[in-house]
């Protein structure tokens, strides 16, 4: 599993594709608020974020409309693995609220892909869906911090359908 984690970086991570993003995140996986979460693990996340939209529908100056996909992989400490792909859209806070650009970011995503649930949280079915809404911040160097909140499920697909959220921080690399 290790293998197939680093030949996926090593394929997304290649600037011949277009320029991006690539995200790596560490976080909880299964955290719940209100305590009743029972299979708690760490997540390790890996992103390539692809600068180009699929395609441009809309005004120039909404960001909204610039629908752009994502390749990823999610890694959990009890052999759980998630393969997805899907889209996702940025836009600068400052801009959104005040009309001038900031080093806030904000990026809600969403995306299908193929979870195996090794030792780790059943989650109904090998289809699974991930919403995210994530805030970053941009560093001098144009590297930026985030943090995100994820809900991956099946949409009702299987038999059960408990999902799982994540909390997660990541350090995000621009090229």
């Amino acid at each position: 599993m290790i293998r197939i984690l680093l030949l996926i970086i090593i394929l997304f991570s290649n600037t011949a594709f277009t320029k991006g993003i690539n995200v790596f995140g560490l976080g909880i996986y299964d955290i719940k608020f209100d305590g009743s979460e029972k299979n708690q693990a760490t997540d390790f996340r890996y992103e390539y974020r692809i600068d180009k939209p699929l395609f441009d529908i809309g005004p120039e100056e909404d960001n909204f409309f610039f629908l752009k996909p994502f390749f990823g992989v999610e890694y959990t400490n009890d052999s759980a693995s998630y393969f997805l792909t899907g889209i996702y859209f940025e836009d600068n806070l400052g801009e959104l609220f005040e009309g001038n650009q900031s080093k806030l970011h904000f990026t809600p995503s969403f995306g299908a892909g193929i979870y195996d649930d090794g030792s780790g949280k059943k989650l109904g079915n090998d289809l699974q869906f991930r919403t995210a809404l994530e805030v970053s911040y941009e560093l001098k160097n144009k590297n930026r911090i985030g943090i995100s909140l994820s809900h991956i499920s099946n949409a009702n697909l299987g038999a059960k359908n408990p999902g799982v959220e994540i909390l997660s921080f990541s350090y995000q690399i621009p090229y």
